[in-house]
């Protein structure tokens, strides 16, 4: 069951995320495991986690699609692999169909394989089969960009998949526990509005940082 500690309402930044979530992690036991970071704003986090339980470090791409006028209004995602997935209930509530949003998945798939090869940099990716996976985002909002995270991975036949991130939507956990084997958070807080509220320094992170983080 997800962890649903109330805690304090802010974290100062992704790295004191990341501390309290590995100490919600070092708990439990791991089989081989290897961290994912959710590029971008995950892998700060990551990177904290991956340390604390001697983890493999890599990286996960995965792109909101935005709504027409909205591109902040995630109605859908998508890997640089995987099939696009949509949030049904969004597209109808504003009269979209999957077809009308063509043109911004094939922007944002396009963007998701730049972002990867760039943060491979030329390195083999982590193996996943057999191992422990632990997907870790900054927070956990609609959960439709983690969903198309899930199931790229889940395509790679790892031993157990697992969803973390120091802060979440309760409603949204409930959701991700259909593609997680577990989703484990320090905080579901009721009031949640947006990821960013409950940090305090939210600075957005470019692809340097990201590579910098990678390297480390």
């Amino acid at each position: 069951m997800p962890a649903r500690q109330a805690g304090p309402r802010v974290f100062a930044d992704r790295e004191d995320g990341g501390r309290r979530l590995a100490a919600e992690l070092r708990r439990r036991a791991w089989a081989d495991p290897v961290v994912l970071g959710l590029a971008r704003g995950g892998v700060p986090v990551a990177a904290v986690v991956a340390r604390r339980l001697g983890a493999e470090l890599d990286v996960a791409v995965a792109r909101k699609i935005g709504a027409p006028g909205h591109r902040e209004y995630g109605v859908g995602a998508v890997t640089p692999d995987g099939p696009a997935i949509y949030d049904e209930a969004g597209l109808h509530a504003l009269r979209l169909t999957a077809a009308r949003m063509a043109r911004a998945e094939t922007r944002e798939r396009a963007e998701a394989c730049r972002r990867l090869e760039r943060y491979r940099a030329g390195r083999a990716p982590a193996g996943l089969t057999g191992r422990d996976v632990l997907l870790v985002d900054d927070g956990l909002a609609t959960g439709v960009t983690a969903t198309a995270a899930l199931r790229d991975i889940r395509a790679a036949r790892p031993r157990t998949l697992v969803f973390a991130a120091p802060v979440a939507a309760p409603g949204a956990v409930a959701r991700l526990l259909a593609e997680a084997d577990d989703v484990v958070c320090v905080a579901e807080p009721p009031d949640f509005r947006a990821v960013g509220q409950w940090y305090a320094d939210f600075r957005q992170l470019g692809d340097d940082d990201v590579l910098e983080l990678l390297g480390s």
